[in-house]
């Protein structure tokens, strides 16, 4: 809460700072939402993809990587921050388990032998990583990689970063949602409905009812 003293009557100002000063806080999420964060090339695709999953309350573009300072699309678009695009999906857990969205990320979001790239876009702000937040999630993942690598899932070798997560930035407003919002965009038309299609084709029974 803000007050501005050049619009206040003085004796009220003391009263006002006082009750900001003792505010409650903004409610915690449930306990029982997870959040955790994964990039794949270019938000837009990847966000669209995991709001289609049954137990995902919410999904996030945004950046991963870089500073607070250089989270911003024109400078994060120069490769030069370290911040890849990335999304923070929240879920229960109860309905959707972290390997399940591990599936949905290496077999449909994007593809993970790509390197510093997706599609059409080019830059290490496009890279493919999974950020966890502890050691059992780094586990997860990287022994999903192995199985994947050993089952020569993929015509060519798995480049995707298995990193600790140090911070997520949400992106600029008009991001969110930006399928939702822009479904006959040329980009979306050609990138990201097709991952949608594949969704429904290979994880019919994860998608909300």
């Amino acid at each position: 809460m803000q007050v501005s003293s050049r619009k206040l009557p003085k004796p009220l100002l003391p009263l006002l700072l006082l009750a900001a000063a003792f505010a409650a806080p903004a409610p915690a999420a449930p306990k029982d939402r997870q959040t955790d964060v994964f990039a794949g090339g270019c938000f837009w695709c990847t966000e669209a993809v995991f709001e289609q999953l049954e137990g995902v309350v919410k999904v996030v573009s945004g950046y991963t990587g870089g500073t607070q300072a250089t989270a911003h699309y024109e400078i994060v678009g120069s490769g030069k921050t370290d911040h890849a695009e990335s999304i923070e999906i929240t879920y229960d857990p109860d309905k959707i388990t972290y390997a399940r969205l591990l599936e949905v990320f290496f077999l449909v979001a994007h593809d993970p032998t790509q390197l510093n790239r997706q599609g059409p876009d080019w830059g290490r702000q496009y890279r493919s990583a999974v950020f966890y937040k502890g050691e059992e999630q780094k586990r997860l993942a990287e022994e999903y990689i192995q199985k994947l690598e050993a089952e020569r899932h993929f015509k060519s070798k798995i480049v995707t970063e298995v990193t600790r997560l140090t911070s997520f930035y949400p992106a600029e407003d008009y991001h969110q949602d930006y399928v939702k919002h822009h479904p006959d965009n040329p980009y979306v038309v050609t990138n990201s409905l097709p991952k949608l299609r594949k969704l429904r084709q290979t994880f019919p029974a994860l998608l909300k009812k």
